[in-house]
């Protein structure tokens, strides 16, 4: 959604087997970027519901889910590729 240089985000739930771009079942909340500070709006009950079916957030949605308290924190076993890279940087020890 939105236009050039204005993101706007639509949080859905689709199927796995549908194209990226294409049909989804549900909307449960919207993303925008551009306010200070980012707009995030998510139905909690909806998003429950779907999660509770089984449903799999990207790690986008994950992280705002995290952030709108709908989901708890992951541990940094449980993080994925480039997630876990950032999580377990450590600055070098200068000696």
């Amino acid at each position: 959604m939105g236009t050039r240089q204005k993101p706007f985000y639509r949080i859905v739930v689709a199927d796995s087997r549908s194209p990226r771009d294409g049909r989804f079942i549900e909307q449960i909340g919207t993303y925008d970027p551009k306010l200070d500070p980012p707009a995030v709006t998510v139905d909690r009950e909806k998003a429950e519901k779907w999660l509770s079916r089984g449903a799999q957030p990207s790690d986008t949605v994950r992280a705002l889910l995290v952030k709108q308290g709908i989901l708890p924190p992951l541990a940094p076993r449980e993080m994925g590729g480039a997630q876990k890279a950032a999580a377990s940087a450590e600055p070098a020890e200068q000696e």
